[in-house]
Parts: C-alpha cells; structure tokens; sequence
C-alpha cells in the first residue's frame, strides 16, 4: 500500500530555522522550496529534508502538520532529531 500523505520538515541552511508542511509529491514540492516558488521559504533558500512521515489519510498528515508547528512539537521534533540536528551544526 502506498501512504500517499507526507509531512515533512525543511531546515534552512541560512537561518537554520524550520519548515513544516505537508504533500503528496515531496520530490516536486522539495522543487519548488528549493527554486523560490514558496512564498514562506523563498527568501531562507536553500532548504534541506531532515525529516518525514508518511500517512494513508489527509486528515492525519495536516493535524501532525499543526503539531509539529506548536511548541511542544517543535520541541518533541528537536528531541527527535538531536543526532541529525548535532551532525548537521557540527559536521566532523
């Protein structure tokens, strides 16, 4: 079964701060961050994946979306990804 629902989380590379959305073509809207056809994103280029999930229904991937945008989620995310987040500030 293929889940056709992806959230995803960009990091800037200038910023450093976080994006999160949610698509069905990750490989196109990765694309479109990427080229400045995001208005939110455009001016934080360029834009890495350093995190995703997929999901079999709509409704499911926007309210992990809406979580990982609140506190707790961006904490929870942080938490997470601690390993990812230390190889990236501190690559050997």
């Amino acid at each position: 079964m293929i889940l056709p629902y992806c959230v995803y989380v960009l990091q800037s590379e200038k910023d450093l701060l976080f994006y999160h959305g949610y698509t069905t073509n990750l490989k196109q809207r990765l694309k479109n961050h990427n080229a400045g056809k995001t208005k939110s994103t455009s001016k934080r280029r360029p834009l890495r994946l350093i995190f995703c999930e997929y999901y079999l229904s709509q409704q499911d991937a926007q309210r992990r979306e809406k979580y990982f945008k609140t506190n707790q989620g961006k904490r929870m995310l942080k938490l997470m990804l601690r390993n990812t987040l230390r190889i990236i500030h501190y690559p050997k």
